[in-house]
């Protein structure tokens, strides 16, 4: 007797409510999350299967601006899920960012998920959670260099999220800190939060295990990363992390700044707009708000010690090892940073040394030599790359490695990048890293990749994937990633990968001695 395609496809859908597999043995496009259904869509030639701009959140619009995210409504009938949500609200602050949205609105607490077509039901293939950078007052997850076309078919679950970004984020004024427990701000990383619940309570039901979820960030990204790792509300959450350039355990960086300092500034900020109340302050335009904490003087609007997601600052959390316990695979880019070697000479650089560093000077360069102009552009770099995010990642690697008590894989990514749209080229700059993580090579504009590129992309998305799924980024065919808490070993990401022991170790030791304090 013959089905009708009407009922098969309901069928389908019952058996997977039910924890079943499809008839098919796979899951169907049609999903049922907590709130309701969602119908996906194909992609990479049916290699992929996607379900964009699921609500996480409620709308944090109206009383829910500058709130914790509330859960979102439940829907009838069966919710699209074949386009991206909308970007959180965001001025343009990086030339190189392009987005698949339809443009940025405060309603923007979605995520995606992204599944091998052939993936079974409740099949717990381990969880990818993508957390994007962009300084914590930009990027989307609908960023096409993080799609999700190719890392599923190494055999994982990807979730890329958004987040409520900059003032919108992470304001923290006095009237929010009495409104609700004595706390203020970090909404931002509470919506981080709210959407790891998500994947425990609904992944399942996508073939992913939510026992089983990496989170993985580059730049702000990683930033957040480390701090979830310290925040108590995120435990629990996931079992493994991965951080790509930035660590937020320096002094004066995001995540260091106390309520009661951060309440000052953003009381004095608010007052400058006009009102007096919070009903007037969310009665605000976003466009209005956005304006004004666009503009020079005002923020940061960044994490920080809030007295909720985080109690104390993140160095100590570390210190103490009240973190997560979690495997980690951290790294950075070597030329994360360039802008210092724009005209440097060796006798500019021996007068930055005298002027920056005093009586520390000779050993200065020591460490970062500039005998020749072109030592000094190759030492420019390096101090730049170190102080802008690498030292900052060091820390955190070192915090980890001192307390963790759980494996640790190292890397330092070095091929230098082919010229493109946005970069010039010859440097393995910061955010560079991306598109070979995620396979994504071909959506940056104007790069003419070679053979080496793709070479190296296709093994770093093996070893990502192979660390999500065991801990460990080894496996058949890739050359060995030794342990940096075994054998202090890192690996090197290069047209040919090598490792050894890191060459940079005493430069970093003497930043933490001879930076200022508001930057180490």
């Amino acid at each position: 007797m013959q089905m009708g395609v009407q009922a098969m496809c309901a069928l389908a859908i019952v058996g997977l409510t039910l924890g079943l597999s499809t008839p098919a043995d796979a899951v169907s496009l049609t999903v049922k999350t907590a709130q309701g259904k969602v119908h996906g869509k194909t992609i990479n030639d049916g290699k992929v299967r996607a379900f964009l701009g699921l609500p996480y959140a409620a709308p944090p619009v109206g009383d829910l601006r500058w709130k914790p995210p509330e859960p979102p409504a439940p829907w009838k009938g069966v919710r699209d899920a074949t386009r991206y949500g909308a970007r959180c609200e965001q001025g343009h602050v990086f030339s190189d960012m392009v987005f698949q949205d339809d443009g940025p609105s405060e309603d923007c607490l979605f995520l995606n998920v992204f599944i091998p077509a052939n993936v079974k039901a409740h099949s717990k293939l381990p969880v990818m959670f993508w957390i994007h950078g962009g300084g914590y007052v930009g990027g989307s997850a609908s960023e096409p260099r993080h799609d999700g076309d190719f890392l599923p078919t190494k055999g994982v679950v990807l979730v890329t999220i958004n987040y409520r970004l900059g003032v919108f984020g992470f304001l923290a004024t006095t009237d929010l800190a009495k409104e609700s427990d004595g706390s203020a701000g970090n909404y931002g990383l509470m919506d981080m939060v709210a959407a790891l619940h998500w994947v425990k309570d609904n992944i399942a039901n996508f073939g992913g295990d939510p026992a089983n979820v990496t989170i993985f960030g580059e730049s702000a990204g990683s930033f957040a990363v480390s701090t979830l790792m310290a925040a108590a509300p995120a435990r629990g959450l996931f079992a493994k992390a991965v951080g790509e350039s930035g660590g937020a355990l320096n002094v004066g960086g995001p995540g260091t700044d106390t309520l009661e300092a951060r309440e000052q500034k953003d009381d004095e900020w608010v007052a400058s707009l006009g009102v007096s109340t919070l009903s007037q302050l969310r009665a605000l335009p976003a466009a209005t708000i956005l304006d004004a904490a666009l503009k020079k003087g005002a923020g940061p609007f960044w994490p920080i010690v809030d007295g909720r997601l985080l109690t104390e600052p993140i160095a100590e959390t570390y210190a103490e090892g009240k973190q997560a316990r979690v495997p980690l695979l951290a790294g950075w880019n070597r030329d994360e940073n360039s802008s210092m070697a724009k005209g440097m000479t060796a006798e500019k650089w021996a007068t930055f040394a005298k002027d920056h560093f005093g009586v520390h000077a000779a050993q200065f360069l020591d460490l970062y030599p500039g005998n020749t102009d072109e030592q000094a552009v190759r030492s420019a770099i390096d101090y730049g790359s170190d102080t802008f995010i690498a030292f900052s990642t060091w820390r955190w690697v070192e915090a980890q490695l001192k307390t963790g008590d759980a494996p640790i894989y190292r890397y330092h990514f070095e091929l230098a990048a082919p010229p493109s749209k946005y970069h010039p080229g010859w440097y393995a700059f910061h955010s560079d890293d991306i598109e070979y993580v995620f396979g994504t090579l071909d959506t940056r504009p104007g790069a003419d990749w070679r053979p080496e590129d793709r070479k190296l992309s296709e093994q770093m998305m093996s070893y990502w994937t192979n660390f999500a799924k065991t801990g460990d980024p080894n496996g058949t065919g890739l050359p060995e990633w030794p342990r940096y808490d075994k054998t202090g070993e890192i690996i090197r990401l290069d047209s040919t990968i090598t490792s050894g022991l890191p060459t940079t170790q005493a430069r970093y030791e003497f930043l933490m001695k001879w930076l200022p304090p508001g930057r180490r």
